[in-house]
């Protein structure tokens, strides 16, 4: 299955139109995402909770890592260079943690709120090798950008 993402752009404005609450914006987001193709074997979030640190936010399939350190992990490296990580094999990104031993790529894309501070990371992981490509990460930084400014 392939993402139409124009239909799940338009998907998630609808079902968050005038919402603000950055905990209910990403549990719909994690929740039509993770839904919207089969590559995705969890998708959520991992909120900045204190300067360094995310926390396990939204999150939809099997349990998570409770607290990420920016120099740790895809996530931590997204969180701290501001910059979307593809990695096309988890085994080869130096320092991974594998919250789950199933995930074979990642795609990690830094969430902004409008003042541009990073607010969270999306975290999407797949037992599929190189399964993500930069029309993922294109569409999907676009539906973050649309959702949290």
């Amino acid at each position: 299955m392939t993402v139409d993402y124009r239909s799940l752009a338009a998907t998630i404005a609808a079902l968050t139109e005038n919402e603000t609450d950055e905990v209910a914006l990403m549990a719909t987001l994690a929740c039509e995402i993770h839904h919207s193709d089969d590559r995705f074997d969890w998708t959520g979030f991992y909120r900045v909770t204190e300067p360094g640190l995310l926390k396990i936010g939204p999150y939809q399939g099997g349990h998570g890592c409770l607290k990420i350190p920016f120099d740790r992990g895809v996530c931590g490296a997204a969180a701290r260079t501001g910059e979307t990580q593809i990695v096309p094999d988890v085994d080869a990104f130096p320092g991974h943690i594998a919250c789950a031993s199933s995930t074979r790529s990642e795609l990690v894309i830094p969430v902004r709120n409008g003042a541009g501070d990073i607010i969270a990371v999306l975290d999407i992981d797949s037992d599929q090798p190189d399964a993500f490509d930069e029309t993922d990460a294109a569409a999907l930084q676009a539906i973050l950008a649309a959702t949290f400014a």
